[in-house]
């Protein structure tokens, strides 16, 4: 059987468990043992390209399963093969790649065997009980979701003394049919009442940490949006979908890490540089497609300013004195530690904590139904994520109109930003600081939409137009972040000279800097009043 799976998965708290696996057997459910092997060549060639092969005892019946990440956060591409009963003795069948020939993740999985040359290996294992049942929505999200409740362990080098496990407790909510408004509801009312947290790794994935003894995975950098190959078809809310699935694929999987304990400096950095990005999105494509409040800010808004501020309070001001001290020691100024003292970060919630927040966790479920929504689809009413569909909303722009449109956007921020930068000496730092953020969106905005108005022709990604715009960009962007940098420096040592007397040094050094950077800011914004702007239309 092929299909394309649309799921989500969420990490149950240990204290949470007796409480999910009460709700569940409120209906009916159906207790099942699974025991997978998982298989992979040496040097991990499926799992670098997202693919999963594993052979898996149901109960008495063996299943072959390939799996593969699909479009977005939300589906996933799966082809099973059913085997059988189990032979006696429990011997099981061998794995073949073949028995997914003529299927998406079939030939995805061959292509990358065909290129590797390796043979197959065992490489972890899973024991799992899952407990099953399935849950109707009624009303505008009319949908059939199977819940089910894996707990169990992961082990890699099982029977050796390497061997190494890690635990699951997870829920996973998937759509059997009808309406993915059904589905997020759902979500986001089970991970509202028991604490979860949208989780992105896969037990394939916890194997593979387990053998290569990873206890932090690299942080996940923000990647160009994939739209579909008939792009210059694509309507306004397309646009939105494939823009906001690029934000959370950077978003998500940070989240999850921190979710899970993670204190990794680049990780809630990256995570802070997808929510910048998303709330990008959301302001400047706000025109594409009115036909739900998505884009207004109204519900969405507020939770990730907050979570933007909060993962970012003491690493903003651990940061700017790292930077800092140096200079100042250069220049003579006496030593010592302005954040001595500093209760700013008392009583702030750690990363994780803010991730894990019922706020946040809410609109991520949202956000992510909105990217595996179809066209006739919009968010059930009341939900965070909008009020519906009414009769008299427009539809989606199409293609042409969409693409006037983010012309006007792009050409809107281009202006205020050389606007800005012929008066920014003179602007009140409340107006310098809004500007860095405009420039901050313009180049959001222009990486986003950058593919559209490529023609096939162009060079690699750095060469192209929109490239060679985004270069132009740069300098500006250096020198408004350094100039933020000091801005904020400024202040945290000038509030020290409560604390510390010898803080007033830093407060003269910067105080004296401050036009000089100024004027830098003034001249780096003059340089993109000619960048050749990739998204005007050729002559």
């Amino acid at each position: 059987m092929a299909a394309m799976e649309i799921e989500f998965k969420f990490h149950i708290p240990a204290g949470r468990l007796k409480a999910v696996e009460a709700a569940m057997r409120r209906g009916t459910v159906v207790r099942t043992r699974l025991q997978a092997r998982y298989f992979d060549t040496a040097d991990q060639a499926l799992a670098a390209q997202g693919i999963v092969l594993r052979l898996r005892k149901e109960g008495r019946r063996w299943v072959q399963t390939a799996k593969a990440t699909g479009d977005n956060a939300l589906h996933r591409l799966e082809h099973n093969v059913d085997l059988g009963a189990a032979a006696a003795g429990g011997a099981a069948p061998a794995i073949d790649p073949q028995r997914h020939q003529g299927t998406p993740v079939g030939e995805r999985l061959a292509k990358v065997l065909a290129a590797s040359g390796a043979p197959l290996v065992e490489r972890q294992s899973t024991d799992i009980v899952r407990l099953t049942r399935d849950v109707r929505t009624t009303g505008a999200g009319a949908a059939v979701v199977e819940l089910a409740l894996d707990v169990g362990k992961v082990v890699a080098h099982a029977g050796t003394p390497e061997q190494r496990e890690s635990p699951v407790c997870e829920l996973e909510l998937e759509l059997k049919r009808g309406d993915v408004r059904g589905l997020v509801a759902l979500a986001r009312r089970w991970s509202q009442q028991h604490g979860l947290w949208f989780s992105t790794v896969s037990k394939a994935e916890r194997g593979a940490r387990l053998l290569a003894k990873l206890d932090v995975v690299p942080a996940v950098k923000a990647e160009t949006p994939r739209f579909a190959e008939e792009k210059e078809k694509l309507d306004g809310r397309a646009i939105q979908q494939a823009v906001v699935a690029s934000c959370l694929a950077q978003m998500l999987p940070n989240a999850s890490e921190i979710a899970a304990g993670s204190t990794d400096e680049e990780q809630i950095h990256q995570l802070r540089i997808g929510i910048r990005r998303l709330r990008t999105a959301l302001r400047e494509l706000a025109g594409l497609d009115q036909r739900t409040d998505l884009f207004n800010g109204a519900e969405w808004e507020p939770p990730l300013v907050e979570a933007f501020r909060a993962l970012g309070a003491l690493r903003d001001r651990e940061q700017v004195v790292k930077l800092a001290q140096p200079q100042l020691r250069d220049a003579g100024a006496p030593e010592f530690d302005p954040l001595a003292g500093d209760d700013a970060a008392a009583g702030a919630p750690s990363p994780g904590e803010v991730v894990r927040s019922p706020a946040f966790q809410s609109v991520l479920v949202s956000l992510i139904g909105f990217t595996a929504a179809t066209a006739a689809q919009a968010p059930p009413q009341g939900d965070a994520g909008g009020a519906g569909q009414p009769p008299s909303a427009p539809a989606p722009l199409n293609a042409g109109e969409a693409r006037r449109h983010l012309r006007k956007r792009l050409q809107r921020l281009h202006e205020q930003a050389v606007r800005d930068g012929q008066r920014f000496e003179s602007l009140a730092t409340e107006d310098q600081h809004r500007t860095r953020k405009r420039l901050k969106r313009l180049r959001y905005l222009a990486e986003f939409v950058a593919p559209l108005f490529a023609d096939g022709n162009d060079e690699d990604e750095k060469s192209s137009p929109a490239g060679r715009y985004l270069k132009r960009l740069r300098p500006a962007q250096d020198a408004l972040g350094e100039f933020n940098d000091e801005a904020v420096a400024l202040a945290l040592y000038r509030e020290a000279t409560g604390r510390d007397a010898r803080a007033w040094f830093a407060v003269g050094w910067f105080s004296g800097r401050h036009a000089a950077g100024a004027k830098a800011c003034c001249k780096a914004l003059g340089r993109i009043e000619k960048a050749p702007r990739f998204w005007k239309k050729k002559k």
